[in-house]
């Protein structure tokens, strides 16, 4: 809903409607207000990917990656880390607590917030771990196997693709960042 009401707002100017703009303002607010309060989850230290829950979901690592909040947010900082190290548990991210195997884009989802969040080697480790799935065509599935090192679910699966290379350009322009700071 948030991304939803966000894109609407910024497209509205372009599109040259402005009617609504005002009343799309307040609902997107009234979305962020209910996501920050129900959406975390003080047992588990994390957001969670449903209201009243707390159950880690690794969707939630979308929250930096659309605009909902940084990286470095304290509560978004510590959820980026319990989905890493809760979720991440099988060497590839899981999407729930219950499932054996990892997904490639969430896992590449954690790589794009580590960088965000200034973890660039995590990230990077990260990354090439996920992208050694790949068969030799370069092709990637929608989960693996971490124990047998086998691709699962849809395959060809193109969200994977998508998450390698935004990932990739996500580490490239955090490394590339990092040189403009350091001169």
């Amino acid at each position: 809903c948030w991304v939803a009401l966000d894109r609407a707002i910024r497209l509205a100017p372009l599109l040259g409607d402005g009617v609504h703009v005002d009343r799309w303002e307040e609902a997107r607010e009234r979305v962020r207000a209910a996501v920050l309060t129900k959406g975390w989850s003080e047992r588990a230290g994390a957001y969670t990917g449903a209201f009243g829950s707390d159950d880690l979901d690794a969707s939630v690592l979308l929250l930096p990656l659309v605009g909902f909040l940084g990286a470095d947010d304290e509560r978004m900082w510590a959820t980026i880390e319990a989905i890493e190290h809760d979720l991440g548990d099988v060497g590839l991210v899981r999407r729930w607590p219950d499932d054996p195997m990892g997904f490639l884009i969430c896992t590449y989802w954690l790589v794009e917030c580590l960088a965000m969040g200034g973890e660039v080697a995590r990230a990077e480790e990260w990354f090439h771990r996920a992208t050694s799935y790949a068969n030799d065509l370069g092709l990637l599935a929608e989960e693996a196997d971490p124990d047998r090192k086998e691709l699962l679910g849809n395959y060809p699966q193109a969200f994977s693709h998508v998450g390698l290379i935004n990932a990739a350009w996500r580490l490239t322009q955090t490394a590339d960042q990092t040189k403009e700071d350091e001169r």
